[in-house]
């Protein structure tokens, strides 16, 4: 049987002594045969972290849907071919929500490993040949062997879990097929979509016993799994299956196999909430009993002043940024190398270096306006706020001098907004603390009209809005440019509370525990609670109070919470909604415009294309041909 396996992807140990973070970052590209693999502890474990390299690789928001497909980021559109600026160097899945997905060679290719995708099938593959020898090594201790065939059961499902979510149904992997196998064992077929999750599931829950309950050696294991981690994954798993995307949606209801057999529900269980909510319970018990708590602000740079404000602003932001908090659940080593993309050029030095702050990542206007005002509601619906003249310009004030710099002349939709907002969002006239000015008396700001932040070519922001939450405020740009680089969280409390409010919505409607959990996340933002802000200050006072009213309040809670985070492209696409959410236009403010008047006025950067069939991701036509068993993904036949 060895002969079978003779090339296969290792990652090899090259000391003894190199500390499994060292390992999870790096991709294997040695090759070794299955004896020397598998011939000791050492060598095994080696190949194990082989199978964590496509985990550590999925935290790379350019590869990631749920950033680059949710409308939250945009990138600059190249006028001379119709595509973002970098073409498919690195940013080609922004082009998905433009209409240029097709079935040819599709972006984001998950299933071959092409246009910044990752061949999870082989990634799985790879988890199976681990399972089916980790029993050889004679070295290897009954607790080191139980632990790691847990965590590649968790790798396994994890995987098989990001192609549901892109592809729907699909075959299961669950043992390595031998390359030698008869085409009939070859030509694997789709299994039910229930029936994909059930795998995962159970792959999950098999996982569970053999993980450590958290990581006692954070320097030599950070980025390997937990039991912690696995119930959150669970969770979520759960309740992406009872979501209108997957539980009976009558567009899917006719999608059957080859053999006639129907791939999707035909009609919605509303038992599947009900198991995603122990589930999330479950997860948060799990994840508190190890010491999960909201983060708040630590120093860790020479602060000559900052004022309660700011602090709120770092906590909020730090809380992302901030490397293993205990507030994030689950954190991959690899970290975010795109701060220059987010970073808006505030000061000289950051403006005399070409290459040193390109701020590409762009948030449309759209996505700035999801963010609450200061009562804790929707813009639209508070009936304090003028949102009709929003777009109107008011000069910054002394109220807002720690957002909005004094005197500026900014945009009316900037002021009195919730905490989020402006730890989340930079925008002109707003104030930078950081890029080495830690004084936020006299903290920079951005000049997008006519200052350092302005339009620069190739290296221009396309609405007049940055993704700040994704700049540490240590990361400097200039003559000596340091980017504080992060950990990339997958998960962090919060997500779970709301996703657990969520899913006891759905399954009793509004209720007390309901609010408790939102109100939890609501608070450390500096917001009152649901029932008060909505019966204080909604033109929609008894929203909160019905099961559709609540769904509207907690969706929107989870894209301000977790806002750039690479869940929003997900979410959406579970709850059905993304479509709705890029029928308009991209819009933002006239970039090129050098004049306040000729500045603030909207712009439409381009239209989106997202139909029924962009939910979900096309198989490769080829894949098609050359095994007839599959069907391709709905509407892209």
């Amino acid at each position: 049987m060895k002969s079978l396996f003779k090339i296969l992807p290792v990652a090899l140990a090259l000391q003894l002594a190199t500390s499994c973070k060292k390992y999870l970052d790096v991709t294997p590209d040695n090759v070794a045969t299955l004896e020397s693999a598998f011939s000791n502890a050492n060598e095994a474990q080696a190949y194990l972290f082989g199978c964590y390299s496509s985990m550590q690789s999925l935290a790379d928001v350019r590869r990631n849907p749920g950033f680059t497909t949710s409308a939250e980021v945009v990138f600059p559109i190249n006028l001379q071919d119709n595509t973002v600026l970098g073409g498919d160097g690195g940013t080609g899945g922004f082009n998905v929500i433009r209409g240029l997905q097709n079935a040819e060679n599709p972006l984001l290719n998950y299933w071959d490993g092409y246009n910044m995708g990752l061949n999870l099938w082989q990634a799985i593959r790879q988890c199976n040949t681990f399972l089916e020898n980790i029993h050889l090594p004679q070295d290897l201790s009954a607790f080191q062997r139980t632990r790691w065939v847990s965590e590649a059961k968790f790798l396994k499902a994890y995987y098989h879990y990001w192609l549901i979510r892109m592809y729907g149904a699909i075959p299961i992997a669950d043992v390595a097929i031998p390359v030698n196998a008869p085409s009939e064992e070859v030509r694997v077929k789709q299994q039910t979509l229930d029936s994909c999750f059930s795998y995962v599931v159970h792959q999950l829950d098999e996982a569970m016993p053999g993980l450590p309950v958290a990581i006692q050696n954070q320097a030599a294991e950070a980025g390997r799994i937990t039991s912690a981690i696995a119930k959150a994954v669970k969770a979520e798993v759960l309740a992406t299956q009872a979501s209108p995307l997957f539980n009976g949606n009558p567009d899917y209801a006719q999608v059957k196999d080859k053999d006639g057999r129907n791939l999707y529900p035909t009609a919605a269980d509303p038992a599947k909430w009900q198991r995603a909510a122990l589930a999330c319970k479950e997860a948060i018990d799990a994840a508190t009993s190890t010491g999960a708590a909201l983060y708040t602000f630590r120093t860790n740079g020479n602060i000559v002043h900052m004022s309660d404000s700011t602090r709120q602003l770092l906590t909020l932001q730090g809380a992302f940024v901030d490397s293993w908090n205990p507030e994030q659940v689950w954190t991959l080593n690899p970290t975010f190398g795109w701060s220059y993309m987010a970073t808006p050029r505030v000061s000289a030095d950051a403006a005399s270096d070409a290459f040193a702050v390109y701020s590409n990542f762009s948030v449309p206007l759209a996505e700035t306006e999801i963010f609450y005002t200061n009562n804790g509601v929707p813009i639209n619906e508070d009936k304090t706020w003028d949102y009709t003249n929003r777009y109107k310009l008011q000069n910054g004030d002394a109220q807002h001098r720690y957002f909005i710099r004094q005197n500026y002349t900014s945009a009316k939709g900037n002021f009195l907004r919730e905490n989020r907002y402006y730890s989340s969002v930079a925008f002109d006239g707003s104030l930078w603390f950081g890029s080495g000015n830690t004084n936020d008396n006299n903290a920079y700001y951005v000049n997008a009209v006519n200052g350092y932040a302005s339009y620069v070519p190739q290296r221009y922001n396309v609405t007049g809005y940055w993704a700040k939450k994704l700049v540490h405020y240590l990361s400097a740009a200039g003559q000596n440019t340091v980017w504080q680089s992060y950990a990339w969280p997958f998960m962090r409390l919060p997500a779970l509370w709301l996703l657990y409010a969520e899913c006891l919505n759905e399954v009793n409607g509004p209720g007390t525990e309901v609010y408790q959990w939102i109100d939890q996340v609501r608070s450390r933002a500096g917001l009152p609670g649901v029932v008060e802000s909505w019966t204080k200050y909604s033109r929609n006072a008894g929203k909160h109070a019905s099961k559709d009213g609540l769904r509207q309040i907690i969706h929107q809670e989870r894209r301000i919470e977790l806002a750039f985070e690479g869940q929003a492209g997900w979410d959406l696409r579970r709850w059905k909604e993304l479509q709705n959410v890029l029928a308009g236009p991209v819009q933002g403010w006239n970039y090129r415009q050098k004049t306040i008047a000729g500045f603030y006025q909207v712009l439409n950067v381009y239209q989106p294309v997202f139909n029924v069939r962009d939910y979900l991701f096309p198989i490769q036509n080829y894949d098609l041909l050359t095994n007839p068993n599959l069907v391709q993904t709905p509407y892209w036949q």
